[in-house]
């Protein structure tokens, strides 16, 4: 049963009543705890943070726009707060809102997740100013680690080996210029975001100019920032990050590595850890790469730095930053048994953290899959819609991540991940036997979703022999699945 929700009128903080408290009155108690947080967020990292907080013995305020009044995480939580209509722009993007409520409510501390405001400085800067505990990296520290452009330089200033492509904001013709002395194809890549947006493939001279305008278009309306550059292609790649945990008092450790190279249109499908494909060597420097460039950041709190292995040269180069939780981190926390968000939460009150570099120890193999509410068949289509069963699969080294429940509407208006499914094994092949018995346990009715494709995709023996690449999923097991679809069901598929 949800709880009653406290209405916070979004004024802007300046002109709310309690904007005036600045630090020393808020943030974390004396000893290093926090007694209340503002989760700013929602869906299945709601509700992962309000588990975080209930286990720290830290009180829960989950921030509900109008389409999540009745959300798992609401039902959850100790106190949920409205802060505004269903639009994200009008609401989780709103950091007036969610530091007015956060106030209104007397939290000492706001966790943003992933997405929406967890990477805007913005929103760091603002709980900063009226003496908020932020559970992430400072303001300075996300403005840093958030420009591509400049972390490529930091990276390259210490020692990390950077990809080629230009390192300065590109014009047009500045891209052209790149692209001819490194050679086609290229990629075009907002410097400001993630997730796939504002990145393009410019494969000629001609289609250079048309790709860089879409891009920096894309670019500008996701992030506000259309400023790209220009990164070499590598066509046989495999995408592998490094998960990192930074504390206040100089310590800087990495929990190992994850390989997301099942990708499509450049977002993450299935994430898996360890990165089993690395030779050692490569394992040894590309972690060991990642926290150096996470003291010379000067993090604080969990992060990811992104690598992409060029299979055939058999090096690796520095992609990004990511100043947040991930999406992915579950599959770290599996193999670790480093419970990452309740970090995060003793970083943000002051404590160091609670195991060393030498403590951490790697144990098994697990995998992640996202399940989306949506028509792989009809290309991916969004389905939203009143969910009327909702089963998910339980036992041994299994792990569901949801906000999703008998009766709860998926709504248009957000992100269609509905569900992480992850699953544990001694090592990978017992990790696939059993993410394969899983996937073949989802029962949802009411919307489509994408279990039945990401069950394929877990069977394919490319993926079984871990022989994919970052386009594998686009260049090879779509085509396939798509005929095999239409010769089973004798239409035209996606």
């Amino acid at each position: 049963m949800s709880r009653p929700v406290v209405d916070f009128a979004p004024l802007g903080v300046s002109s709310h009543p309690a904007a005036g408290v600045r630090s020393g009155r808020r943030g974390a108690k004396p000893g290093g705890s926090l007694r209340r947080v503002l989760v700013a967020n929602r869906g299945e990292i709601a509700v992962r943070i309000v588990r975080a907080c209930f286990d720290e013995g830290i009180e829960s305020v989950v921030a509900v726009s109008d389409a999540d009044r009745d959300s798992l995480a609401a039902r959850r939580a100790d106190t949920v707060v409205r802060i505004g209509p269903a639009a994200a722009s009008a609401s989780y993007l709103d950091v007036g809102a969610i530091v007015g409520a956060a106030i209104l409510t007397g939290c000492d501390a706001v966790h943003p997740g992933y997405g929406f405001l967890s990477e805007r400085p913005e929103l760091a800067a603002e709980c900063a100013r009226v003496g908020l505990a932020f559970v992430g990296p400072p303001a300075e520290v996300i403005r840093r680690g958030g420009s591509k452009i400049g972390a490529r330089a930091l990276a390259r200033s210490i020692g990390v080996p950077v990809g080629e492509g230009s390192d300065r904001a590109a014009t047009a013709e500045d891209a052209a210029e790149a692209a001819t002395r490194i050679g086609y194809p290229v990629l075009l890549k907002a410097s400001a975001g993630g997730g796939g947006r504002g990145m393009i493939r410019a494969d000629t001279p001609a289609g250079l100019r048309a790709a860089f305008t879409s891009a920096a278009r894309e670019a500008e309306a996701a992030f506000g920032d259309g400023t790209l550059f220009v990164e070499r292609w590598i066509g046989n790649a495999r995408h592998v990050e490094v998960q990192v945990l930074a504390d206040t008092h100089g310590a800087v450790i990495h929990l190992g590595e994850r390989d997301c190279s099942a990708q499509r249109r450049f977002q993450k499908v299935v994430e898996e850890a360890p990165a089993s494909a690395l030779p050692e060597a490569l394992r040894a420097d590309i972690c060991a790469a990642a926290t150096r460039l996470a003291k010379a950041l000067d993090y604080v709190g969990a992060g990811t730095v992104e690598f992409l292995v060029d299979v055939d040269r058999g090096d690796y180069s520095f992609l990004e930053v990511n100043t947040r939780v991930q999406v992915e981190h579950p599959v770290t926390e599996m193999i670790t048994g480093v419970d990452i968000v309740r970090e995060q939460l003793r970083i943000a009150a002051g404590r160091p953290l609670s195991i060393t570099q030498d403590e951490v120890r790697l144990t098994g193999h697990a995998i992640e899959c996202r399940l989306n509410a949506e028509d792989a068949a009809a290309g991916f289509l969004p389905t939203p819609g009143r969910i009327e069963r909702w089963t998910m699969p339980e036992g041994a080294g299994v792990r569901v991540d949801t906000h999703c429940f008998d009766g709860w509407t998926v709504g248009p208006h957000y992100d269609s991940m509905i569900a992480k499914l992850i699953c544990w094994g001694g090592d990978r092949p017992e990790a696939l036997r059993r993410m394969d018995r899983a996937l073949a346990r989802v029962a949802v009715e009411g919307v489509a979703t994408t279990a039945g494709i990401a069950r394929d995709l877990v069977r394919h023996g490319d993926f079984r022999a871990n022989r994919i690449n970052t386009r594998w999923i686009e260049d090879r097991f779509l085509p396939q699945w798509r005929t095999n679809r239409g010769e089973e069901h004798g239409v035209q598929v996606g």
